[in-house]
């Protein structure tokens, strides 16, 4: 889940990293004047996308006049894609130098990617190589604490303690919440040697929810912000609107092969609707998920083929036919519906198809050719 500026920040604090005080307004949200901290102010626009100043999403605000108007300015602006629902308006920060952190995940390396420089800001993807410090450490408080030391003693500026305490910080936070990405740019930096996060990106692993509570209630108390993620919490997979001009839904399972399905189909000039990862292992005998995911996809308005791509090892076909022709009348799914099945329990899921009017291919060309002669009628 990649949160929201706002979202990270207020995340942050709570582990004691150093951030602007802030408020959150969303659209339709009045701006409370004597809520907001001493200015100037900086709005940023929250998207869930990098590049927010350069695309006019971040804006200076020397009066309480100018915080009116660039607010209104930026909520509802769209950006690739990305339609605007609030703003942070913070206190902006004088007379600090630019830095910049980040710690990912590198699954490559086996480890967690430790990335500095004592020059950031917008332009930080600009900088020459020799200014950027890169090393990779394990997955641990003491192995991160010690790269963090190296990469920061080859620098030479008056950066090198703010990063070097900003790094061991930011590493058990990185830890302690199970995140896949934190970065701070810009990181800035007071003449004095103190730091704050002027900006921040988190992702944090959806599959690490149930260890996180903090994490869980940030995401329960913001589902709003977060339909995707919250959708999961709830029901237990993976639904994602792809493209909502889509004309091809889909009900399919294992996350690899479901983004191998919609590539195919984007190559093959077809437009899917969404992603779905439906985990035919948890219906547990069960119509409500399989009615659930029907419903999602029927409600895009453009979707007029649902086609099902399921590759069972486990699951019996049979009992899924069964479940799958179950919710389509409990949804009331009157979209075609074409599928294709391999494996387990392939001649009981072909009889109960057929009973039901659907026709059932094991081959994916084949299953596209009937996608096709729908979206043709």
């Amino acid at each position: 889940m990649y949160l929201l500026e706002h979202d990270a920040k207020e995340l942050l604090a709570q582990h004691g990293i150093a951030v602007p005080a802030g408020r959150l307004i969303g659209r339709g949200d009045a701006i409370c004047h004597p809520a907001l901290p001493p200015g100037p102010w900086i709005v940023k626009g929250q998207i869930a996308a990098g590049g927010r100043g350069k695309a006019g999403l971040i804006r200076r605000a020397e009066t309480l006049q100018d915080v009116t108007g660039h607010t209104g300015a930026i909520l509802g602006a769209t950006v690739n894609g990305r339609a605007v629902e609030a703003v942070r308006i913070e206190q902006a920060v004088a007379g600090a130098g630019e830095a910049y952190l980040g710690l990912m995940l590198d699954a490559a390396a086996g480890g967690v990617r430790v990335i500095l420089s004592a020059r950031g800001g917008m332009e930080v993807e600009a900088l020459p190589r020799a200014a950027i410090r890169t090393e990779v450490a394990a997955p641990d408080a003491a192995a991160l604490a010690a790269c963090v030391a190296r990469l920061t003693n080859s620098l030479d500026g008056p950066e090198s303690p703010a990063l070097r305490d900003a790094g061991e910080r930011l590493a058990r936070v990185f830890l302690e919440c199970e995140a896949l990405l934190i970065e701070i740019n810009p990181l800035f930096i007071r003449p004095g040697g103190g730091w704050i996060a002027g900006d921040a990106k988190f992702v944090t692993d959806d599959s690490a929810l149930p260890r996180q509570p903090e994490l869980r209630k940030l995401l329960e108390s913001r589902a709003a912000a977060y339909p995707e993620a919250a959708l999961k919490l709830e029901h237990g997979f993976d639904y994602v609107v792809a493209d909502p001009a889509g004309e091809i839904g889909l009900l399919t399972t294992g996350a690899g092969l479901s983004m191998m399905l919609i590539d195919e189909l984007r190559a093959a000039g077809l437009k899917p609707y969404n992603f779905l990862d439906i985990r035919t292992g948890g219906l547990r005998g069960k119509t409500k998920r399989l009615a659930q995911a029907l419903d999602w996809i029927g409600r895009g308005s453009g979707v007029k083929v649902l086609l099902v791509n399921i590759f069972a090892g486990i699951t019996d076909l049979g009992e899924f036919s069964r479940l799958l022709v179950a919710a389509l009348g409990a949804a009331r799914f009157r979209t075609p519906v074409v599928a294709r099945l391999v494996g387990n329990g392939l001649p009981v899921a072909r009889e109960v198809l057929a009973a039901a009017g659907i026709g059932l291919h094991t081959d994916l060309d084949a299953a596209l050719a009937a996608v096709r002669g729908h979206l043709q009628r």
